[in-house]
């Protein structure tokens, strides 16, 4: 973890905010149009419980790979300095 361990929780904690809303709605929609792909399915059912949490969960992990790089960086900058360059 980078040294100022506050600002990237922070950060990382705005990260997961958005992708569980991301994440709850798309589960949702993939509910809501799961009869329509019923018939393009082979070997699961359209509501697979095993299927849709290894999406969520691999989706939730690439969104935190994703977020994690700028919470490092968002670390390193000086909040003063940040601010008189604006």
């Amino acid at each position: 973890m980078p040294a100022d361990g506050g600002n990237f929780r922070l950060v990382l904690t705005e990260a997961a905010r958005l992708v569980g809303v991301g994440l709850l709605l798309g589960v949702g929609g993939a509910f809501a149009v799961s009869r329509a792909l019923t018939g393009m399915l082979f070997g699961v059912t359209s509501t697979d419980p095993t299927t849709y949490v290894a999406v969520a969960c691999a989706l939730a992990l690439t969104a935190f790979a994703a977020c994690e790089v700028p919470a490092i960086r968002a670390t390193r900058v000086d909040p003063v300095q940040a601010l008189r360059s604006e």
